[in-house]
């Protein structure tokens, strides 16, 4: 036999009788006769063959079928085409050719586009890797039909390539003329066609060598095969590789271009979906039912459990693992379940240990779409240029990614949560600015997240003490079996390719532990503060994804309540600011929520406790206190050039005739001591300043008043919250305050409307 794995004719026909043994099993299961038969009553021409029952029946031919294919696909074919001709002699007579395709394992057959060497010419692989690039589907010809007019007679021309089976291709010369020179007519509706169409094969990212890029490898699917997978898709092809010689002047090169002539295309699941026994089930609803208060929080502090405290990020990136309700409208508009995080932390806290908790890598910006249903985790969002920031605005709100060039429209699916980890723009937290200065991102892109964590390093000793008595202790621990010096892995599985082995032991039947059990690690909790293994949350969060609760009309009157609420909210704390806009977006922030709460009670309906525990996460993460100087030290600070001492002195001597301009407002009404001038009287009195004002200007139909006339025009009809009308003091500050909101200017002892 040469390498092309032709067969002489007495092996190729003892091949087929073998072959056709294999298939017509009446006499053994019938496995195969009955799947010919369902081929037939469906219409198809391809036939999957699982490669492990070839090796259980006939070991010498599964053995030849890895290593020379192209003979043994020939007989294998043709062996199929036989048995189909004996169950419907019509139905055989519909197809050029019936294909076989392989499933099953294939032990060193089994590579990536990365193991994929010369070894493997001729042979039949199963490769993984995801498809990067797909061709439009074209038809190639298999047989024309040509009428010469001239002669009366008809002529049949069958083509073969390189990419058939055969062991030589026919000539691509197409005839015009017959032997005598006389013109010949296609008969184009006689001929017959098939679909093609090539795709490219990537490496998957999270098992390329590190510091190295993906490889890829050509694919060509013919027939039923093509349209069978987009680009972003994981899929498992199993085919024979092949070398294709292209001839460059009429001569071929020593280096030839491979390629892999696919028979068998899989999707694999961009999620890895566990196993479930009855006992599986069984524990999760026992500790559904046993925790019907605390279940949120018992699996909220159980996750990410080597990270000490941050109770409230760690409930929101629950919810974010369990989504809300997808909801597609009549008119076909999108109204997404999917979760937005971000994280605004100093480069000091580490934050990027719980994105990795999440996914076992994290995808760069661009890489969306392969996330399609699943988790993006982004880390030093604020480093990413304006451009891809300005992508991802159409992705967080529609889902999807509109792309329009080289004359091609195409819009891709990119349904994912994104949990995001920014710095700072000054990078550390001013305190004493508000959190929008401090973020730096522009309105329309905080919209899009539904909530946003602004964690800082505070410096607390008590706090410290724990934290470092929990890093400690995690130091301590070590895993069974585990070597001196070597690293604990986050749970990745990359090194293993997705295979129907029948010798792999079957996770289901191991037992499935709810609590962590270590006496070092867990041993000072209490019996509530148990820890929730990391398989049992997994598995916990992929059943409970599964109910679809409906808002109830308590819990959507309270949200819409709580909605307006949060719109007025800085009316009456003048004290915080709002970490993010609050918008109608925040209305659809507070039901998935809602409903990711339900999800986690496994509850069919989202009830009050659902409502109340969205808003509380909320308020947690919408506003942030903001410690506000006095005014004569904001004076004071751009100066830098004075001497420590001089600007001590001055704040001093500034701090006394403040104190003295109290106490002589205090003399003069003793009744008004409760309402002092300093800063705390400002939101008591601000909004009721702020009416008098604007009347006052209404009264002198101007833009400016002279201060020394406002005092009389404020308190000239007081109402129930000014008391007995404003101070001079009080009128002094609640001017300095508005200025430094842009609302008013005071110059020159004259108030001007902003």
């Amino acid at each position: 036999m040469d390498g092309s794995g032709g067969l002489e004719d007495l092996e190729l026909r003892e091949a087929q009788r073998e072959y056709l043994d294999f298939l017509d099993d009446d006499q053994d299961q019938g496995v195969y006769h009955e799947k010919v038969r369902n081929m037939v009553s469906d219409n198809a021409c391809r036939l999957i063959v699982n490669i492990n029952d070839l090796r259980r029946r006939n070991e010498k031919r599964a053995k030849a079928m890895l290593k020379d294919s192209f003979g043994e696909l020939i007989a294998f074919q043709k062996a199929l085409k036989d048995l189909v001709a004996s169950i419907d002699a019509t139905f055989a007579k519909q197809f050029e050719d019936f294909h076989i395709g392989f499933e099953g394992s294939f032990g060193t057959n089994h590579v990536s586009p990365r193991t994929l060497t010369a070894r493997h010419l001729g042979s039949l692989v199963c490769v993984e890797g995801i498809v990067t690039k797909c061709s439009l589907v074209r038809p190639k010809i298999m047989r024309s039909v040509h009428y010469c007019p001239a002669t009366k007679k008809t002529l049949e021309r069958k083509y073969t390539d390189l990419t058939s089976l055969d062991a030589f291709p026919s000539s691509a010369v197409y005839p015009t003329k017959d032997e005598e020179n006389n013109p010949l007519e296609t008969e184009y509706g006689l001929c017959a066609y098939q679909d093609h169409q090539t795709l490219t094969i990537q490496e998957m990212p999270e098992k390329a060598p590190a510091g190295q890029l993906p490889r890829s490898v050509d694919v060509i699917t013919d027939a039923d095969l093509v349209d069978q997978a987009k680009p972003g898709d994981r899929v498992q092809l199993v085919g024979v590789y092949r070398c294709l010689p292209a001839k460059q002047g009429g001569f071929t090169s020593g280096t030839f271009r491979t390629t892999l002539l696919v028979n068998n295309v899989k999707l694999m699941s961009k999620e890895i979906v566990p196993t479930f026994s009855a006992d599986d089930v069984h524990k999760i609803k026992k500790f559904c039912k046993a925790h019907p208060k605390d279940v949120f929080e018992h699996l909220g502090r159980s996750l990410a459990p080597s990270i000490h405290g941050h109770c409230y990020i760690k409930k929101a990136i629950l919810c974010l693992l369990l989504g809300g309700n997808e909801t597609i409208l009549e008119n076909g508009s999108r109204i997404r379940g999917d979760i937005n995080i971000l994280l605004i932390v100093f480069s000091g806290m580490l934050i990027c240990i719980v994105l990795q908790y999440i996914v076992d890598r994290i995808l760069e910006a661009g890489a969306m779409v392969l996330a399609d249903r699943g988790v993006v985790c982004i880390d030093e969002f604020d480093k990413m240029s304006d451009m891809d920031r300005t992508a991802i605005h159409e992705v967080m709100e529609q889902g999807r990614v509109t792309i329009a060039k080289a004359g091609i429209q195409a819009r891709l699916n990119a349904r994912c949560s994104v949990l995001a980890a920014a710095n700072p723009v000054y990078g550390r937290y001013d305190q004493y600015k508000t959190p929008m200065e401090n973020i730096g991102l522009q309105d329309s892109l905080l919209s899009r997240f539904d909530l946003l964590f602004i964690v800082l390093d505070n410096m607390d000793p008590e706090s410290d003490l724990q934290i470092s008595e929990h890093v400690l202790r995690m130091h301590r621990y070590r895993t069974p079996g585990e070597q001196e010096g070597t690293a604990m892995p986050l749970g990745s599985n990359v090194d293993i390719f997705a295979t129907e082995d029948p010798n792999i032991t079957d996770t289901a039947k191991q037992e499935l532990k709810i609590y962590e059990k270590d006496s070092i690690l867990h041993s000072h909790l209490s019996k509530k503060e148990k820890v929730v293994t990391m398989e049992f949350i997994r598995k916990y969060i992929h059943v409970a994804k599964l109910v679809k609760p409906v808002l109830t009309q308590e819990a959507s009157d309270y949200i819409s309540e709580e909605y307006s609420k949060l719109r007025s909210h800085d009316q009456f704390n003048s004290d915080t600011a709002r970490t993010i806009p609050v918008t109608a977006r925040a209305l659809e922030t507070m039901i998935r929520l809602g409903t990711a709460h339900a999800k986690a009670r496994m509850s069919k309906t989202i009830d009050m406790e659902d409502a109340e525990a969205a808003l509380e996460l909320m308020q947690f993460a919408y506003f942030k206190k903001v410690i506000i100087l006095e005014k004569e030290k904001k004076r004071k600070a751009p100066d830098e050039d004075m001497d420590l001492s001089q600007s001590q002195s001055q704040s001093q001597s500034q701090s006394q005739s403040q104190t003295q301009s109290q106490s002589e407002s205090h003399s003069q009404d003793p009744k008004r001591s409760t309402r002092s001038s300093s800063f705390q009287l400002i939101p008591f009195l601000l909004k009721a300043f702020k009416g008098a004002l604007l009347q006052a200007f209404k009264t002198k139909r101007s833009q400016s008043v002279a201060v020394a006339e406002l005092l009389g025009l404020v308190n000239k009809d007081p109402t129930p919250a000014q008391g007995e009308g404003f101070q001079e003091g009080e009128v002094e500050q609640l001017l300095g305050r508005m200025q430094d909101d842009n609302q008013v200017m005071v110059s020159e002892g004259v108030v001007f409307l902003i």
